[in-house]
């Protein structure tokens, strides 16, 4: 019987892992490397031991570590939780070597299925139809060209271990075939260790649809029904929800019956994913993941279970009763919350979160940060998963579009936008989603602010004016006089903000009997302030506007959305000393290829340096077409965000 949890991992899912084992009375401790130190997941675990180091190599990769830990704390078993280790056989055979219970399948189960190319020999063994592959072990450079040209363009280059969107490239054409395969071989030796690759046929506008199944130690199966993940971007799903709006009766347990039979191919004990694509009634397996998917939550919220909940108890040689899932009730979607820049290639964002709130009373908010948590560059920018239940699909897609529209996440750059644009585009609300969703709607379209220009305008007066009550308030002289009187009253107060490097100017000032005037409204009036808020009254419509302030950014939340306001000196700022044609880093992180040197031509969209950040990689590519007149760090260097990179001299200069 499992007494006490360690959970060799971190954030969101750590604290989910936790919030279960509590439940059922087990004892939980967390591991933690440097960054994480005041983690939340840190301070809701029992005991917690730290692994020291920043990196993933340095601390939730290190095995050895990690069981060490569980020595030390006397547990009885190791949750792996997803990411990091939780589909590392040899992670499983030291944890159960050790005399520890692991809480996930064998290790000759996750060692099959951990490979893509492995699993898809006993997906076709059991008469499950899959996509055309070639295997890139030992293929030389020159011969690749020859094995994608047999499958059709556009392929698919993927790494055979792992998930998460990492170590895959899509290739539309022959010329970018070299730079994708050396691309994905990186970085699935970075992110998992293992850099085997192989090339794919791409199905496009296909669907992506995933079985979630649960196994026993007495050789009970089970399907929970499926989950839709076609809203993906770099190949990583960013909107999942359960069941499907296309898949019937017939398909689901079609889908099921395949799933099971993989898993029991293969012995498989816990709780486990089967990956599909979907296309006009027809299925073919992609892959299966050995753990907890990010997105189990939807399946939960249908089906009524607690898939961490049954990961323990098969643990504990418990058998599945056969009634526990049925037809799947209501609708349930989940977005997963990140801090990254969609309208500027989904670089993710670094900073401290001054604010972190949404409503909980609505929604179901699995997260690893609160307000006051930094955002570092070592691990993945998910902030939150926020799902939403209802009866209904739309009403779910209302509810949950709603509520981000409302949360008030200040400190870093976010996809709330993006989210909240999906979930109300009319393609997304009639089911008629696939996998090349965001490539067939551009970014500028979905990222679009949520606020239109007159919704920012005001935003902006009651960042004004909420800012010019509150130096009243702190005044230490004459304090009885109005906030934002003047002696001369015709001449207004001024303060500018810069959005989008566009300033917007509000003008308002105060009469002698404390009447308020803004310029652009016939009326104005403030009704009510606090710390962080302020209500006014523009031309008769009054609204509430949350305030946060960082050093360099006003953030203000409505109803309907946040806008940033970036400050505006009012003191001259120097011109940059930059050479024309400098390459910035667009963020902290480790310089991984150089594929340029001092004095070199290069043509506009030459790839010069790769970069790697937050598990991902970041191609800084040449603006312009002329000659690398600097290079400012070579591979295996840590950079600092706006580091010059490289510079590029224009052949015309």
């Amino acid at each position: 019987m499992i007494a006490t949890l360690l959970v060799a991992n971190r954030g969101e899912i750590a604290r989910r892992v936790f919030r279960t084992a509590h439940r059922m009375g087990i004892s939980t401790v967390a591991v933690y490397s440097d960054p994480d130190r005041d983690a939340p997941f840190v301070a809701e675990a029992d005991r917690a031991l730290a692994l020291g180091g920043a990196t993933p190599a340095e601390s939730y990769l290190r095995g050895d570590a990690i069981i060490e830990a569980a020595r030390a704390t006397g547990v009885d078993a190791i949750h792996p939780g997803y990411g990091f280790l939780a589909e590392n056989a040899d992670f499983a055979r030291a944890v159960t070597d050790a005399g520890l219970v692991w809480v996930g399948p064998n290790p000759e189960a996750i060692e099959t299925m951990g490979s893509k190319l492995a699993s898809k020999e006993v997906f076709n063994a059991a008469g499950v139809p899959t996509l055309a592959t070639h295997d890139l072990t030992g293929v030389a450079d020159d011969e690749v060209g020859d094995l994608a040209d047999d499958l059709g363009y556009p392929v698919l280059v993927k790494a055979s271990a792992g998930g998460g969107g990492k170590g895959m490239r899509i290739v539309g054409h022959p010329e970018e075939l070299a730079e994708a395969v050396a691309g994905a071989r990186r970085e699935a030796d970075s992110a998992f260790g293992d850099s085997t690759i192989f090339l794919e046929r791409f199905l496009d506008r296909a669907r992506h649809i995933e079985i979630q199944v649960l196994a026993d130690a007495h050789g009970n199966t089970i399907s929970c029904g499926e989950r839709e993940c076609s809203i993906q971007r770099r190949h990583q799903k960013i909107i999942e929800e359960a069941p499907s709006p296309v898949i019937d009766p017939e398909t689901r347990d079609r889908m099921g019956e395949a799933a099971v039979i993989a898993a029991d191919a293969v012995g498989y004990s816990g709780a486990g994913t089967v990956e599909f694509l979907y296309q006009n009634g027809n299925f073919w397996f992609l892959e299966m993941n050995t753990r907890l998917q990010v997105e189990h939550p939807v399946t939960e919220e249908v089906h009524g279970i607690d898939l961490v909940e049954w990961q323990i108890r098969v643990a504990n040689q418990e058998s599945l009763p056969t009634s526990l899932v049925g037809d799947p009730v209501g609708h349930s979607i989940e977005v997963r919350l990140y801090a990254e820049d969609p309208n500027n290639g989904y670089l993710p964002s670094t900073g401290v979160i001054s604010r972190f709130e949404v409503d909980e009373t609505r929604v179901r908010v699995d997260t690893g940060v609160e307000s006051g948590s930094v955002i570092g560059i070592h691990y993945d920018p998910l902030l939150a998963k926020v799902v939403a239940w209802s009866p209904e699909r739309r009403r779910t897609a209302a509810i949950l579009s709603d509520t981000l529209r409302r949360s008030r996440v200040h400190g870093v750059v976010t996809n709330i936008s993006l989210l909240v644009n999906i979930l109300e585009h009319g393609e997304f609300l009639a089911g008629e989603t696939d996998t090349t969703f965001l490539e067939r709607h551009p970014v500028d379209e979905l990222g679009r602010p949520l606020l239109d220009k007159e919704e920012v305008q005001r935003c902006a007066v009651a960042a004004a004016l909420h800012e010019q009550q509150l130096r009243r308030t702190a005044a230490t002289v004459q304090e009885t006089i109005p906030s934002g009187w003047r002696n001369n009253p015709s001449q207004p107060q001024v303060v500018t903000y810069l959005l989008d490097e566009e300033q917007i100017e509000i003008r308002y000032s105060r009469g002698r009997d404390e009447t308020l005037g803004v310029e652009g409204f016939d009326s104005a009036r403030i009704i009510a302030d606090d710390t962080d808020s302020i209500m006014i009254e523009l031309d008769s419509l009054a609204a509430t506007y949350h305030i946060g302030y960082t050093p360099e950014v006003i953030y203000v939340s409505t109803t309907r959305g946040s806008v940033a306001l970036g400050r505006v000196s009012r003191h001259p700022v120097a011109d940059s000393d930059d050479v024309a044609g400098s390459l910035h880093a667009p963020m902290p992180g480790r310089v991984v290829e150089v594929t340029v040197a001092t004095g070199d031509e290069v043509v506009e969209g030459t790839v010069l340096m790769v970069m790697e950040a937050m598990k991902m990689e970041h191609t800084l590519r040449a603006p312009h077409a002329g000659i690398v007149t600097e290079v400012g760090a070579g591979p295996g260097d840590q950079v600092d965000a706006d580091a010059i990179l490289v510079v590029v001299e224009e052949a015309d200069s």
